[in-house]
């Protein structure tokens, strides 16, 4: 019969190996500073101060680069939900509560830097910006998602309620944006949003490491209950912005220009975690796991049927777009 473990035995299990990823991660991050990566020289004082307020015609941004500076940086302002979720599923002591610390504390320089570079810049407007930070942190983050099983029946499932949904979770979500963070920072036209991007994107993916790891090695220990979080968490995937203020309008600007879409989605996040833990090759499953793995791998055909369509559609939406362009040119 396929071992089973309770939350506490989890976390002990794995604590010895939580403590080796801990250390291998302070050995490997680098030390930076916000400060270091914002053009302090190019701001100037709001109207508030006796300066003047924002005005599009300031931002040296496109629409799409805006939209997805607005989108990741509104996605890392929540912190302090994602903390909460993180916390109440590893243990405040020992190598997990390091982790714990030591991973928000990395992670808040982002949400830091990336406002930083916007405000001086005068990348964005900066009062819809907060409007939209206001109400995306009081939202706040909720991990529960509605699982789709056999039969066509459905149930709601806090994923962030064990380690095993949690890590699991994490290790696609930290690859996903790193992946954002990268893409972004190329339609930026700004080799300084560039430089920074690649930085915070460095930190993503060292944290993607830790919990991928961790899945591993859970995946070691209790495979069938591992693989049934994992598949849940594939075939259930939501970015963590998910339902922030212009939510959908961004992602789709994002999706049709390249910065994130399914095909990357499937391709440099999911197969990528998928090989590394040798989900489709390894031989230690039992009934629930076999069951999972079968469930994950019709999740992953029907997702390359959707990456197909949406980039046909995609292309069809573009040429549309610079067809209209180009008459607009005609008669100008």
């Amino acid at each position: 019969m396929a071992r089973n473990l309770t939350q506490l035995e989890l976390l002990l299990e794995l604590e010895p190996v939580a403590e080796q990823n801990v250390n291998r991660h302070l050995s490997m991050a680098k030390e930076w500073h916000p400060h270091d990566y914002v053009p302090w020289d190019e701001g100037r004082n709001y109207a508030a101060m006796g300066g003047i307020d924002w005005d599009p015609e300031q931002s040296q941004l496109s629409e799409v680069a805006r939209a997805a500076m607005i989108t990741n940086l509104l996605t890392e302002d929540n912190l302090p939900s994602y903390h909460r979720e993180i916390a109440e599923n590893f243990s405040q002591d020992g190598a997990w509560g390091t982790w714990v610390g030591r991973w928000t504390a990395e992670e808040n320089r982002h949400g830091i830097v990336i406002r930083d570079y916007l405000v001086v810049t005068r990348g964005v407007d900066p009062v819809a910006l907060e409007n939209a930070r206001m109400v995306h942190m009081t939202n706040g983050y909720s991990a529960m998602r509605l699982i789709r099983e056999g039969g066509g029946t459905h149930r709601l499932v806090d994923v962030s309620a064990g380690l095993l949904h949690s890590v699991a979770y994490v290790t696609f979500q930290e690859l996903a944006t790193r992946v954002s963070h990268r893409n972004t920072g190329k339609v930026c036209n700004d080799p300084i949003a560039d430089r920074m991007l690649q930085r915070i994107a460095a930190d993503e993916n060292l944290h993607m490491i830790f919990y991928r790891n961790m899945c591993g090695a859970a995946l070691d220990l209790v495979p069938d209950q591992a693989l049934e979080a994992i598949t849940d968490i594939v075939c259930n995937f939501q970015m963590p912005g998910a339902g922030m203020p212009d939510w959908r309008r961004n992602g789709v600007l994002m999706a049709k220009h390249g910065i994130y879409d399914l095909r990357q989605h499937l391709e440099e996040v999911v197969l990528p975690v998928l090989r590394k833990w040798n989900v489709f090759e390894r031989n230690d499953f039992g009934s629930r796991g076999e069951q999972a793995r079968h469930r994950l791998g019709e999740f992953l055909e029907r997702l390359q049927g959707d990456c197909a369509r949406f980039e046909e559609q995609r292309d069809r939406a573009l040429a549309r777009e610079a067809a209209r362009r180009d008459l607009v040119g005609v008669k100008g």
